[in-house]
């Protein structure tokens, strides 16, 4: 089974679209006979983010300009969710996040297979419910929704425990020239940066796939 990996920020609005837009790709390719392993890469859209965050008008109205710029593009993203069937309640989040404990999280989630469910968990929980995911006790309280022990992440949260892994990933990530999110890897190739249709992930999954098997083949 080939590992797919996902480079993505639980804050990004593009990466959720592209976890609908992978899940559908997914299921598609399973009628082919096509599984893959999944597993969720930390990045960092804003990594010089104050620990507490910062209030989210403010945060994108110094990124974007005005505030009016940020509601624009709130806009873009709100109506590219409602096309795979996503809600985005921009009105809801109050503050921006640093997102190394929501990456610790998700790090930690992967050694009992609940890396999707957690990051869906977080996505919904700040995009739809305005959750604040840097936050250790909402992210505690997300992650027992998906399965997790929350006693066990918030204690994991509580200490050091899966940070310097967090950072090397993301360091990593840019030193290898991602810059997008979210990006998608097989086997450690980079395919594309992007959250692109269902369709067209599945053919991209599927040509890599048939190129990585014919250059086994050829080894």
């Amino acid at each position: 089974m080939r590992k797919l990996d996902i480079i993505s920020d639980a804050i990004c609005p593009w990466c959720w679209i592209g976890k609908r837009n992978l899940d559908a790709a997914l299921e598609l390719l399973a009628a082919d006979g096509l599984r893959f392993e999944i597993r969720w890469r930390p990045f960092q859209l804003n990594p010089e983010m104050p620990a507490e965050g910062v209030a989210r008008a403010e945060y994108r109205a110094q990124k974007f300009g005005s505030e009016s710029r940020g509601r624009e593009l709130d806009g873009n993203v709100a109506q590219a969710g409602r096309a795979v069937g996503l809600d985005f309640r921009h009105e809801l989040m109050l503050r921006t996040p640093n997102t190394v404990a929501a990456h610790r999280v998700i790090r930690m989630a992967e050694a009992s297979g609940l890396q999707h469910a957690v990051v869906e968990a977080l996505f919904r929980g700040y995009f739809q419910e305005g959750r604040d995911v840097g936050d250790a006790a909402t992210l505690a309280k997300l992650a027992g929704g998906a399965g997790m022990d929350a006693a066990a992440v918030a204690g994991m949260l509580a200490g050091e425990a899966h940070r310097a892994e967090v950072l090397a990933e993301d360091m990593a990530a840019r030193r290898g020239g991602i810059s997008g999110v979210p990006s998608f890897l097989m086997d450690r190739h980079l395919l594309f940066s992007g959250a692109m249709p269902a369709e067209r992930m599945a053919d991209a999954f599927r040509q890599a796939d048939t190129i990585l098997s014919e250059r086994a083949s050829a080894a």
